[in-house]
């Protein structure tokens, strides 16, 4: 599959990288919805959610570490902060390639 987040992972489109490692590349969102707005990329392509197969498993718990660790370093751990996933066209997905948003930074209103 080739997508825009592919390219990311491979270094082929720029762009602000916050953490990166084998499995995973984490960088600003360029359309933030709020002072702190990071996609979470697996560096292997999993379509979505519904994409995933039980060997994923242990990602998902290595995205939400990252997650946390993010968190602190751009100081809203303590102030709170959202975390939230599309899936599908009906469900926001607009890049095919599994990703977490970070956000927070201000107060954030209720989503539904």
């Amino acid at each position: 599959m080739e997508c825009v987040f592919c390219k990311i992972v491979r270094g082929e489109i720029p762009t602000e990288l916050v953490f990166e490692n084998e499995n995973l590349v984490a960088f600003k969102d360029i359309n933030p919805v709020a002072p702190v707005h990071i996609l979470i990329v697996p560096t292997k392509h999993i379509e979505s959610i519904d994409a995933m197969e039980t060997y994923d498993q242990p990602l998902i718990g290595e995205i939400f570490q990252v997650m946390q660790k993010l968190a602190r370093q751009y100081r809203i751990s303590d102030s709170g902060y959202r975390i939230f996933v599309n899936t599908g066209a009906d469900g926001g997905q607009e890049v095919p390639h599994l990703h977490f948003h970070l956000i927070g930074g201000k107060k954030l209103g209720k989503c539904w």
